[in-house]
């Protein structure tokens, strides 16, 4: 497969070959599994009280990407979810707008349609998984195909899925032409979030890697997995992907975003991830153009303690809808 024109950045020759990607990639200092964690959990000891807690709540629900991707959803669900993501808390309309509601191709107009009659347009995106979602084993023409079904059906965003079995292989050449094809495929129309799935990379070097090779292809966005495997999201693995976007925008002066995806539940768990981001990347990626995350559950929780700072009482979830 013929390698496609790099994007235009200060280390874009690094991808001029095979050997010279391997070489930066396995160039990247390597981590240090025992500190990282460690760094993970003092950040994640943090706490925030009133004020702030109540912005950081706000915050949270304006990165979620309000998510279905189940073999069973329907026209009908994905409505209600889009109308969920313009009014998260249908009896308090001072509640921010999620970031994006995330579905299937064949859903992406009727979650369009849906975020359209319930006002939220431009302001919620739409955002679709791709290229085979969620193993990532088709062929490229097919993927590239999802791809444009997705877009020409009106997504702003495209979560992609890289090939772990390539990546794991060594294959990194392989791995980075499918992302610079994707990103062409995207055109202007919408930006591009890359999975790496990071519970299937086995190693936080991989990670590192795969972080710095998604942003060499172009990606808008970073994301560690689909939810669809046992380790997803945690705080070690975003705190790597975290110090990938700082160190690579410091090097080449483009910003690329973070998305934690999967097993993030709880609005202590949302609040602990943004802590990670204020005091790893900064401030500049405390907005949901920079930062999201990927989840089903964790809007009701916050719902739930924005209703118990707002009104002293803990409404349980009876009091918000159920997706």
């Amino acid at each position: 497969m013929p390698t496609t024109a790099p994007p235009a950045h200060a280390l874009a020759d690094v991808t001029a070959s095979d050997s010279s990607l391997r070489r930066f990639l396995h160039g990247l200092p390597g981590v240090d599994a025992v500190g990282l964690e460690a760094r993970a959990a003092s950040l994640g000891t943090r706490s925030i009280k009133t004020t702030a807690k109540a912005y950081a709540i706000d915050l949270a629900i304006s990165m979620v990407d309000l998510t279905t991707l189940e073999g069973a959803d329907t026209p009908g669900k994905v409505r209600a979810l889009g109308a969920k993501a313009v009014h998260p808390d249908p009896t308090d309309r001072t509640s921010p707008t999620t970031a994006a509601v995330c579905v299937y191709p064949d859903m992406v107009a009727v979650a369009k349609e849906a975020i359209a009659a319930a006002g939220g347009a431009p302001d919620v995106k739409v955002a679709s998984v791709a290229t085979a979602f969620p193993a990532g084993r088709a062929a490229l023409d097919v993927k590239l195909a999802d791809v444009r079904d997705a877009v020409a059906a009106g997504a702003d965003e495209i979560d992609m899925v890289i090939d772990r079995g390539a990546f794991l292989a060594g294959k990194y050449l392989k791995v980075y032409d499918e992302i610079v094809a994707v990103k062409e495929t995207c055109g202007t129309s919408a930006r591009l979030k890359v999975i790496f799935e990071t519970g299937e990379l086995s190693t936080y070097d991989n990670i590192r890697r795969a972080s710095w090779l998604g942003m060499l292809a172009g990606a808008d966005f970073i994301k560690t997995s689909t939810g669809k495997v046992a380790v997803n999201a945690t705080p070690a693995n975003t705190l790597l992907m975290l110090e990938a976007v700082r160190d690579f925008r410091a090097q080449t002066g483009v910003q690329v975003g973070v998305k934690p995806a999967g097993g993030i539940r709880t609005s202590k768990d949302a609040v602990k991830f943004l802590v990670l981001v204020n005091e790893t990347a900064g401030a500049d990626w405390l907005d949901n153009h920079w930062f999201r995350f990927g989840a089903s559950s964790l809007l009701n929780d916050l719902l739930m303690q924005r209703q118990k700072l707002a009104t002293g009482r803990y409404s349980g979830p009876d009091y918000v809808t159920v997706d």
